[in-house]
C-alpha cells in the first residue's frame, strides 16, 4: 500500500498487502460471521437436521452437535475464526449450548447491520449489547429454578432435553439415566461444602457392535488388559483387590557384580534363593488376604506360576492413571513397597471377570461399594453412531454437571429467550438516546432461538413468534415451542419436562455479545499477501486437495 505526499509515493506496507477499511470492513465481516451461524442454524433443536463432514483424508463424520461442526469445519476468514472461538470457549465450559452461542452471534451481527445503515456508530451499538447482556443475566437469574444433586428427576429432565436433539433421541430416557448415576458417583464436596465434579473419573470406552440399548454404566472399571497365566482363575467374585506400583521381578544391582559358582550345587541353591525371594512376594499378597493383583509394572513368571496356584488373579503393565482410577473405584491403596502391603491397603470389588468383546479381552472390575471413579461403555451399529452416542453422553454429563455446580435450570424451548426479549424491551424504555435501539435490537437478536426451532420444524415461525409473544406477555412465563406434542405448537415447557441449566445460557449470550461487539469494532482489515512456498526454497507445502473440507457449497470467496 502506498500514500501519495507531496507527488511522492511512500510505501507503508509490502506490495500485495489487502486493506478494506470503514463500512467495507465492517460488512464483510459480518457476512462472514454470518455464514456460520447459518451452516450450523439448522441443526438446532430436537427436529434440527444433521450435517456430513468429510476432511481431506476421506474420514466421515456425521453429527448435529455445533461443537464437533465447528471443529472438523477448516475456516479461512478471520471473523468465521472467531465465531469458531465462540463455539469452542462455550464447549469448554459448559459442554453445551454451542449451537446456540453461535446462532445468536450470528443474529447480533444481522441486527447490527441494520443499525448501522441508519447511521448508528459502532460503539454506540457495542454499548448498547453490552449493557443488554447484563440485563439479560439478570432476567436469567430472576428466571431460573432452584435444583441441585439432591433433585434427580430434574437432573435427569436436563440430560434428557439436550439428548433429545441428537440421534440417539429414542434412547435419551436410558442414557440420561447413565449419566446421572456417573455424575452421582463421581461428585464430590469440598471444604467449603460445594459440589464438585471432575469428568476425567468418568472413564468413556467405545465398542462398535451391539447397538445403543447395550450402552452401560460400570461402577468401577475396565481394562484394556487380560490375566497374565492361563491358570488363574477368570472371574472373582467379592473380590480383595491389592494394587502395586512396584515390579514382582528381580530386581538387578545398581551397580556391576560379579557372580562365582564352583559347582552344580551352588548354581542350584542361587536358583532356589530367586524361586524363595519369589514365592515371599507372593505369600506378602496371599497372607493380606489379597485375590486379584494389579501391577503397573512386570509380574516374573515363575510369580506369575505361584500366583495361579494360590487362585491369585493378577493383572500387569496397567497405566498409572488407569491404577488411580482403581484406587478411587475400588478404595485400595497403591503400594509403592510389596512389604508394606497389609489388609487394610486392599480393595473391594464384587465381581472381577476377563471377559472377550469383540477380538478383544478386557479386565472388568465392577460392583464397587462407593466407586469414585466408573465407566461408561458405548455401544452402537456402526462407528458413526458409536461417535455421536459418545458426543451425546458427553453433553448429558456436562450440562448435568452444570446443575450440580450452579444449582439453577431455565425452562427450555425457547421460553427463557421469549422471557429475556420480554426484559430487554422494557428495559430499553428505561434508556435514552440511541443505546435504546441497540438493546432493542439485542432482544429481537435472542428471539432466534424460538423462530429457528419452530423453522427446523416445518412451521410457521412468525406465527410461533407473535402466539409466543403474546402468552409471556400474558404472564405465561414457560411458555415455548413445542416441536413434537402440542398441535397448537406452543406449551408449557416445564409441564413437559424441557429444561436446561442456567449456566449454559448465561455463557451463550456472554460468548455471543463479545463475539458481536469485538467483530463490530473492527473498522479496518489488514491482511498481508500469503507467501507462495513456505521457507527453504519452492516446492514445499501441502499437495492439491489437501486445504480444508470440500462440499461447503454456497460461501463467499474467503470465508471458508
Amino acid at each position: 500500500m502506498a500514500i501519495n505526499l507531496a507527488g511522492q509515493p511512500i510505501l507503508i506496507l509490502k506490495e500485495g498487502t489487502e486493506r478494506q477499511k470503514g463500512k467495507d470492513a465492517i460488512q464483510q465481516n459480518i457476512n462472514a460471521a454470518r455464514v456460520i451461524a447459518d451452516s450450523v442454524r439448522t441443526s438446532l433443536g430436537p427436529l434440527g437436521l444433521d450435517k456430513m463432514l468429510v476432511d481431506q483424508f476421506g474420514d466421515v463424520v456425521i453429527t448435529n452437535d455445533g461443537a464437533t461442526i465447528m471443529k472438523e469445519v477448516d475456516v479461512q476468514h478471520p471473523a468465521a475464526k472467531m465465531m469458531v472461538e465462540v463455539s469452542k470457549t462455550q464447549d469448554e465450559e459448559t459442554g453445551d449450548g454451542t449451537t446456540t452461542s453461535v446462532i445468536i452471534t450470528g443474529e447480533l451481527l444481522k441486527q447490527a447491520a441494520k443499525l448501522l445503515e441508519q447511521k448508528i456508530h459502532p460503539t454506540v451499538i457495542t454499548e448498547g449489547y453490552r449493557k443488554a447482556a447484563d440485563e439479560a443475566l439478570n432476567i436469567i437469574d430472576n428466571a431460573s429454578i432452584k435444583a441441585s444433586i439432591d433433585n434427580p428427576d430434574i437432573l435427569k429432565q436436563v440430560a434428557m432435553t439436550t439428548m433429545g436433539t441428537k440421534v440417539v433421541s429414542e434412547s435419551r430416557e436410558m442414557l440420561a439415566d447413565i449419566a446421572v448415576k456417573a455424575i452421582n458417583a463421581v461428585a464430590e464436596q469440598d471444604a467449603e461444602g460445594k459440589w464438585k465434579v471432575d469428568l476425567d473419573n468418568i472413564q468413556i470406552l467405545k465398542k462398535k457392535g451391539e447397538n445403543i440399548e447395550q450402552t452401560k454404566l460400570i461402577e468401577g472399571i475396565i481394562l484394556d488388559k487380560e490375566v497374565v497365566h492361563s491358570g488363574m482363575p477368570k472371574m472373582l467374585n467379592d473380590a480383595k483387590i491389592a494394587l502395586l506400583e512396584c515390579a514382582m521381578e528381580l530386581e538387578k544391582t545398581e551397580f556391576d557384580a560379579k557372580l562365582q559358582i564352583n559347582s552344580p550345587d551352588q548354581m542350584q541353591m542361587f536358583l532356589d534363593q530367586e524361586q524363595k525371594m519369589l514365592q515371599d512376594m507372593v505369600e506378602t499378597i496371599a497372607n493380606a488376604g489379597a485375590t486379584a493383583v494389579f501391577c503397573q509394572k512386570g509380574i516374573d513368571d515363575l510369580a506369575q506360576h505361584f500366583l495361579s496356584k494360590k487362585g491369585i488373579m493378577a493383572v500387569r503393565r496397567i497405566k498409572k492413571s488407569d491404577m488411580e482410577k482403581l484406587g478411587r473405584a475400588t478404595g485400595a491403596k497403591i503400594i509403592t513397597r510389596l512389604k508394606d502391603l497389609t489388609e487394610d491397603d486392599l480393595g473391594y470389588a464384587g465381581l472381577v471377570e476377563e471377559r472377550k468383546v469383540l477380538d478383544d479381552y478386557m479386565v472388568f472390575v465392577e460392583q464397587c461399594k462407593n466407586p469414585k471413579s466408573v465407566v461408561i461403555m458405548i455401544r452402537g451399529g456402526t462407528e458413526q453412531v458409536v461417535d455421536e452416542n459418545d458426543r451425546s453422553l458427553h453433553d448429558g454429563l456436562c450440562v448435568v454437571k452444570d446443575v450440580v455446580i450452579e444449582n439453577a435450570v431455565v425452562v427450555g424451548g425457547g421460553a427463557i429467550e421469549m422471557e429475556i426479549a420480554m426484559g430487554l424491551r422494557s428495559f430499553a424504555d428505561s434508556l435514552s438516546g440511541r443505546e435504546q435501539l441497540a438493546v432493542r435490537a439485542f432482544a429481537d437478536a435472542i428471539e432466534v432461538v424460538p423462530k429457528t426451532l419452530a423453522e427446523n420444524a416445518g412451521l410457521d415461525q412468525i406465527d410461533i413468534l407473535m402466539k409466543l409473544r403474546s402468552a409471556h406477555g400474558s404472564g405465561n412465563a414457560n411458555a415455548g415451542v413445542s416441536v413434537i406434542e402440542d398441535q397448537d405448537h406452543v406449551a408449557d415447557m416445564l409441564e413437559q419436562a424441557v429444561v436446561e441449566p442456567a449456566l449454559v445460557k448465561k455463557q451463550a449470550i456472554k460468548s455471543a455479545a463479545e463475539c458481536a461487539c469485538l467483530i463490530l469494532r473492527i473498522d479496518d482489515v489488514i491482511a498481508s499477501q500469503k507467501s507462495s512456498a513456505p521457507p527453504g526454497g519452492p516446492g514445499g507445502g501441502m499437495p492439491p486437495g489437501m486445504g480444508g473440507m470440500g462440499g461447503m457449497g454456497g460461501m463467499p470467496p474467503g470465508m471458508m
